[in-house]
């Protein structure tokens, strides 16, 4: 299983690594990252390995909303199921 992370916000220091740190907390295995900085906004989006995290999906979806509260960001997460059923012609 995965899932797709989305994060825009202002741009500033450490926001890949932080949002790779709770990734990593939970067991989640980052495949993809790409990103940008248009002018001063950050545009991230992540494909993460879900399938052996330690925690809920909703747990990690709490975590992400967290830390996007905390620094400001907007930060969606999306599983590909979901993903796929919305994008699927």
């Amino acid at each position: 299983m995965k899932a797709v992370i989305t994060v825009l916000g202002k741009d500033s220091v450490g926001i890949l690594s932080k949002v790779s740190t709770v990734c990593a907390e939970v067991g989640a295995n980052i495949i993809e990252v790409t990103q940008s900085v248009l002018q001063d906004m950050f545009a991230m989006i992540m494909l993460a390995e879900i399938g052996n995290t330690t925690v809920p999906f909703d747990e990690l979806i709490k975590k992400m909303d967290k830390l996007g509260e905390d620094n400001n960001l907007k930060i969606h997460v999306m599983h590909e199921d979901i993903f796929n059923s919305m994008h699927r012609i």
